[in-house]
């Protein structure tokens, strides 16, 4: 089994809902032991370059777990991210020797 990160990406404009933190605690509980590292919420954000455009920004990454890169984009399509207009990139994780 190969990993791959999900970076969680939302409309510039979002704003949190009352309900959303749980929403992510369902998600999450439901990707079971292909949950990898929960990872972070990102609490700021600042750019170089071209990184998905300016109508969007990364929240959150985590690492998962599975057979291919289809098998990750599987586990991502329920992503409470994608009911607000954002988005997850997925990318499989280079292992480097030695780290």
């Amino acid at each position: 089994m190969a990993k791959y990160v999900f970076s969680f990406r939302v409309p510039s404009d979002y704003k949190p809902h009352a309900g959303t933190t749980a929403e992510w605690q369902a998600w999450f509980g439901g990707l079971g032991s292909a949950l990898v590292d929960v990872g972070n919420a990102v609490t700021g954000y600042a750019s170089l370059g071209e990184v998905g455009g300016s109508d969007s920004r990364m929240v959150a990454y985590s690492v998962v777990s599975a057979e291919d890169l289809g098998c990750a984009l599987a586990l991502a399509k329920d992503c409470p991210v994608l009911r607000v207009g954002g988005g997850v990139e997925v990318g499989p994780v280079m292992e480097v020797a030695g780290s």
